[in-house]
């Protein structure tokens, strides 16, 4: 069952894309806090976005591109604002189709089917992302965001990440990481371990997240 995420101030409009999308078969959720896109996003973690571009706290352009710094999931604007500058800048912010308000609920659901077809059925797949302390790590590209700001991680900088992350609240020995981290192709040996723990660390504190890696001496590290 795909998830749809509708992000919609309209309450009678967003509840008849969820009642209309649900009898099709779609897990469809509107978001209720229109302050906390992002969040209700990651929690989610929908196969597609209904984005209105008239929101409040902020608009659609800017939540798109809030989506768009953790994963690669289509975004479909609906809008009465049926400007050609409007569509222009929906797509330049991410947007993956456009449609305007009062449309066809038949039309959109064939447009929705057709972007998830071509979306998951030929192999693509939607970015895995981990939120752990305010930074939302996106395993498919590397990148590390902390509200707005968004960093790269190096191959053995996210491998180790995403193996502190999937095991937070336990010590992951040195040895363990060592392990993850020849499966890169890369000689690793204690001291590799440590530059690169290193110079991970110096980057989530770029970020604020200062204490985010603990070290365990003769052990390990742990993020709790």
């Amino acid at each position: 069952m795909y998830k749809i995420l509708i992000i919609e101030d309209d309450t009678i409009i967003a509840e008849a894309l969820c009642k209309h999308l649900s009898s099709w078969g779609f897990n469809a959720v509107c978001v209720e806090d229109l302050s906390k896109v992002q969040e209700a996003f990651i929690a989610f973690d929908p196969q597609l976005v209904l984005m209105d571009i008239g929101l409040p706290f902020f608009n659609g352009y800017h939540w798109c591109a809030e989506i768009r710094k953790l994963s690669k999931v289509p975004v479909i604007f609906i809008s009465s604002a049926d400007d050609k500058m409007d569509i222009i800048m929906a797509m330049n912010m991410g947007g993956d189709d456009y449609m305007t308000k009062p449309f066809d609920m038949q039309v959109l659901t064939s447009k929705i089917q057709a972007m998830l077809r071509r979306t998951y059925e030929f192999g693509s797949k939607t970015a895995d992302i981990i939120e752990h302390g305010g930074g939302f790590f996106n395993i498919s590209n590397l990148t590390l965001t902390v509200r707005d700001t968004t960093i790269e991680l190096t191959k053995n900088e996210g491998r180790i990440l995403q193996t502190l992350l999937e095991n937070k609240g336990k010590i992951v020995s040195r040895d363990t990481l060592m392990t993850k981290l020849w499966q890169t192709d890369s000689y690793v040996d204690e001291n590799t371990l440590s530059v690169n723990v290193g110079r991970l660390r110096r980057k989530l504190e770029e970020l604020g997240l200062w204490g985010f890696i603990e070290t365990k001496k003769g052990t390990g590290y742990i993020i709790q």
